[in-house]
């Protein structure tokens, strides 16, 4: 009877943990399933496009381990994203730029290009978010975001502009340049309101795309193919025949009215 008791005690207790452990499966599945997309995430500088990066990243924590400003932490259960993942939140602690980057150098699968120069990295992109909030916009001097930039004067300038409510001061407005900054997060971290005015959002939320219809013809100095006149080059004898022609047809012209000498 003993033997009988006991071998149903095992059984039942091999039914718990099996059940224990489906239930627990099920719900790690939803967190994981739950977690996947973080549209506002920052990622180590050189890290590839979202999904080319979240496909190579083992989670191995070696970039956070690297990072010397503990700027770096992986994805925790609860929080936005996909577990594990390294990511930044640049006001509490921003890239602080290294130049042998660390971090980028550690990574053993190459989620993060181990080759990335700093000034190279497009970590995301500073957006001032609310001119309204931002007291440089409201005439008052503040230039705490543009003096932190690494890239001073190349990611980050200042428009200096007329205050005409007073006539006395000036507006120190700072200007993002979106080809030379790096999205460290510095101007963020030091923005001395309670929340932030500008902020570094990843490139797909902070940019637009131009339809490849568009042609700038000032920047690229060319003309549209499609009006781009086909016919031979004229060599300088060639054109100042046809100048001296129309020059001749003119005076003709005001002859045969009678106005040429009159």
């Amino acid at each position: 009877m003993a033997k009988t008791s006991s071998r149903r005690d095992f059984f039942i207790r091999v039914g718990q943990v099996s059940t224990a452990s489906i239930v627990g499966g099920a719900l790690w599945g939803h967190v994981l399933v739950e977690s996947k997309a973080n549209a506002f995430a920052l990622r180590p500088p050189g890290a590839l496009p979202e999904k080319d990066f979240l496909a190579t990243c083992i989670k191995c924590g070696q970039c956070v381990d690297a990072c010397p400003y503990e700027t770096l932490s992986l994805t925790k259960v609860g929080e936005d994203g996909e577990i594990g993942v390294p990511h930044f939140t640049a006001r509490e602690i921003p890239c602080y730029m290294c130049e042998d980057v660390p971090c980028a150098r550690s990574c053993p699968t190459g989620a993060l290009d181990r080759e990335i120069e700093i000034n190279d990295s497009r970590m995301g992109l500073a957006v001032l978010i609310d001119q309204e909030a931002c007291i440089a916009f409201q005439g008052l001097r503040c230039e705490v975001c543009y003096r932190q930039c690494p890239l001073i004067d190349k990611a980050l300038t200042i428009n200096y502009r007329p205050q005409e409510r007073t006539g006395k001061h000036a507006f120190f407005e700072p200007v993002v340049h979106s080809d030379v900054c790096t999205g460290c997060g510095m101007c963020e971290q030091v923005c001395i309101l309670e929340e932030s005015a500008i902020r570094i959002l990843p490139h797909k939320l902070a940019q637009g795309k131009l339809g490849s219809n568009y042609r700038l013809g000032w920047k690229e100095k060319t003309k549209i193919s499609n009006f781009k006149d086909s016919s031979p080059e004229k060599t300088k004898e060639e054109r100042q025949q046809e100048s001296n022609e129309m020059l001749n047809n003119a005076l003709d012209s005001l002859n045969d009215m009678g106005t040429l000498y009159d």
